[in-house]
């Protein structure tokens, strides 16, 4: 079920309700990242055939965007490892926005809540 945010015009959501809504986005985003970095994980155990520790920290430093660790050898783990890298970036930033949409909704949402007009008189 997707939940709407509230409009302008609604008021500004409860803080204890808001922490509710920010504990849901952090959550949904920590599911991201361990998906992202267990399908590295898992590429660079078969492509790069690195054991799991190695391939869980090649992949950790690829979603990071610290860049490679270990040098891939063969042609497939340069391949897998390249596009890795594109998801990687792609990944991390919509993990960023996802984590912060709630926070900048509520500071926009605050600066732009209209007062109800007996309260403008």
């Amino acid at each position: 079920m997707i939940r709407k945010l509230e409009h302008r015009k609604q008021k500004v959501l409860p803080f204890s309700k808001f922490l509710l809504r920010l504990a849901g986005f952090g959550l949904f985003s920590f599911l991201l990242i361990v998906f992202s970095a267990g399908i590295g994980t898992l590429g660079y155990y078969h492509f790069g055939l690195l054991n799991w520790l190695d391939s869980f920290y090649m992949s950790c430093m690829i979603l990071t965007g610290m860049g490679p660790v270990i040098e891939m050898k063969t042609e497939a783990a340069k391949i897998f490892s390249s596009f890795y890298a594109l998801y990687s970036g792609v990944a991390f930033l919509s993990v960023i926005a996802i984590f912060f949409a709630p926070i900048v909704h509520r500071l926009l949402h605050i600066l732009h809540v209209e007062e109800p007009e007996e309260n403008n008189r």
